[in-house]
């Protein structure tokens, strides 16, 4: 007998998310499962610090404040929840919140996923964990868990866990496997899914959007929306965009299921309905992923203002100045960023900022002796000296690296509700030989010709976000920007016209990296990969941009070619 479909909702895309989505969700619509996403590599390297200063903790915090008001509505709506809010001591949270439940006098059954912590892992790590799938959380409701805690899974598990318990699939049912993790990618961002940080976000009202939900179907498809009367969109748009997020390839790689992006279709169902179906699902590799933190070393910063006329000369002088002061210190990047006008209205529009970052494995060289000495320039620099805030002592940064490991080498165990202690093997992987025959193929692209054509009919120079859309992210120290388009024609010209030396052109800070580009047709979408662009990653602060979460507006924002037939109508004017 076919069992309905699942109603599995996100109450958090990140640690620090809107408080009050917990209670949003409960009481917006019917719901089986309600899952929170409190992890990202950054994440990691915040609890890593707070176990040194307290082993009891390494868990999301603010997890027992929201569940105190809504463990009641959960309970009474016979909601179970599951979220990765256990960092890097599950079992603690999952101890506080049976003390929670037994302070409000609520029957909850708690249970938690843990066996990804690898710490003790190598000299330096500060912490080092392999991303679980979603069989263990499979197992914990299996067992009767009302909520279920775990530590380093992959968002999508959240989601997949949950899945695979409700429909009882077997592990190797790859395709349906494949299609819970999609709808999972969609929903782990929160808001990123209903119009938060969209390309096209001025068609829409997306000033306080609504969290999305999934009802997941027993042969994996999917239709992603979001209870009535919430804010923000559920768009083809907005699934394509966070689709594309944080992705590397074709193949999505994971614990329990490679799922292929380029089969992955959509389909507007509704109005705020998308409906995910076609997806296409490989065995895992015999690998986990396993991400490590690390204090890289201490850096320090300082932003002088630079306003009015001679910018060049006001920045070669105070280099000149502090070059001494620099000599010693191991890493200097300095950046002049022309926020400057010419005959400008307001001073603030009239200045320029040149950040100053230095970095080194000592505290010393890079702490108030440095900063004092950029000080002590005030009276004796360029006119008009002042900087954008007060000289600080060094701070800590940390590092992402990641690594791979055998699976069966990871002791995934469910801890049930009773105590009871579940080893969870692996899933059975196959090389991808054997695994291909197993995929039909995707009809082929738009052919890539040796050079793009000329574009045929005139064209028109603006930015490229005039027509496509784009959604960027980071994984370590790497960015990846996806783009794509709504019309099959403007798919084939982007489709021949993008290739990586145009991307490069465009975003000349990627030249000499290896980009790599990455064809997904049914989403008339490109995912390009930028390996190195974010140095040591985003808890190093490389960049300007740390996490290249704009760097895809960056990219709509170049002027490029376009074929007018191609661009949308002027609108009348009255």
């Amino acid at each position: 007998m076919t069992r309905r479909p699942l109603i599995i909702g996100n109450a958090s895309g990140f640690y620090g998310d809107r408080a009050a989505a917990l209670r949003e969700m409960l009481t917006g619509g019917p719901l089986d499962v309600l899952t929170g996403d409190y992890l990202a590599e950054l994440t990691m390297l915040i609890l890593g610090r707070d176990r040194l200063k307290n082993p009891g903790l390494g868990y999301a915090k603010t997890f027992p404040r929201q569940l105190e008001e809504c463990l009641g509505l959960a309970h009474e709506r016979g909601v179970r929840i599951v979220t990765n809010a256990g960092g890097l001591n599950p079992a603690g949270l999952a101890d506080a919140v049976r003390a929670l439940a037994a302070k409000l006098g609520i029957p909850a059954s708690v249970a938690h996923v843990e066996g990804d912590d690898l710490m003790p892992y190598e000299d330096g790590a500060l912490t080092a964990n392999a991303y679980l799938g979603g069989a263990g959380i499979t197992a914990c409701l299996r067992a009767g868990a009302d909520i279920v805690v775990t530590g380093r899974v992959t968002d999508a598990a959240l989601v997949s866990g949950p899945a695979a318990w409700w429909f009882d699939w077997a592990p190797d049912d790859w395709d349906r496997l494949a299609g819970a993790v999609v709808a999972g990618h969609v929903l782990e961002c929160g808001t990123q899914a209903t119009g938060g940080n969209y390309s096209f976000f001025t068609r829409h009202d997306v000033r306080a959007p609504g969290f999305p939900l999934a009802e997941v179907c027993e042969d994996g498809s999917s239709v992603v929306t979001k209870h009535p009367g919430t804010g923000g969109v559920v768009s083809v748009g907005t699934v394509t965009a966070q689709l594309l997020y944080e992705t590397q390839g074709v193949r999505y790689l994971g614990p329990d299921v490679t799922a292929r992006l380029d089969t992955v279709r959509l389909l507007s169902v509704g109005a705020d309905r998308v409906g995910i179906s076609g997806v296409r699902g490989e065995a895992p590799p015999g690998t986990l992923k396993v991400g490590v933190t690390r204090i890289g070393g201490w850096r320090n910063e300082v932003v002088f203002v630079l306003t009015g006329l001679d910018i060049e000369a006001k920045e070669e002088l105070v280099r000149a100045q502090l070059a001494d002061a620099l000599r010693d210190v191991a890493e200097v990047d300095w950046t002049l960023a022309r926020t400057d006008h010419e005959d400008a209205a307001t001073q603030e529009t009239s200045s320029a900022l040149l950040r100053l970052v230095v970095r080194d494995p000592s505290p010393d060289p890079v702490g108030r002796s440095l900063t004092a000495a950029a000080i002590e320039l005030a009276l004796a620099s360029y006119p008009g000296f002042h900087v954008t805030a007060a000289p600080g002592p060094a701070q800590p940064y940390g590092v992402f690296t990641s690594a791979e490991v055998p699976a069966a080498s990871v002791p995934h165990t469910a801890v049930l509700p009773n105590g009871t202690r579940l080893p969870v093997p692996p899933a059975l992987a196959v090389p991808p030989a054997l695994a291909a025959p197993q995929l039909s193929p995707a009809p082929p692209a738009p052919p890539a010709p040796t050079a793009p054509p000329g574009p045929t009919g005139p064209t028109r120079r603006g930015p490229l976000g005039a027509l496509v859309g784009a959604r960027s992210g980071d994984k370590g120290g790497d960015a990846n920007v996806g783009v794509w388009v709504e019309s099959d024609a403007a798919w084939a010209w982007l489709h021949a016209t993008l290739t990586v030396d145009a991307f490069q052109a465009l975003l000349p800070e990627t030249a000499g990296l290896p980009v790599a580009r990455h064809v997904l047709p049914h989403l008339r979408a490109l995912n390009f990969t930028v390996p190195g662009l974010l140095g040591d990653g985003v808890a190093s602060g490389h960049r300007f941009d740390p996490q290249a979460k704009a760097l895809g507006e960056w990219l709509r924002a170049r002027h490029t070619d376009i074929p007018v037939a191609l661009l949308p109508a002027p609108e009348a004017t009255p």
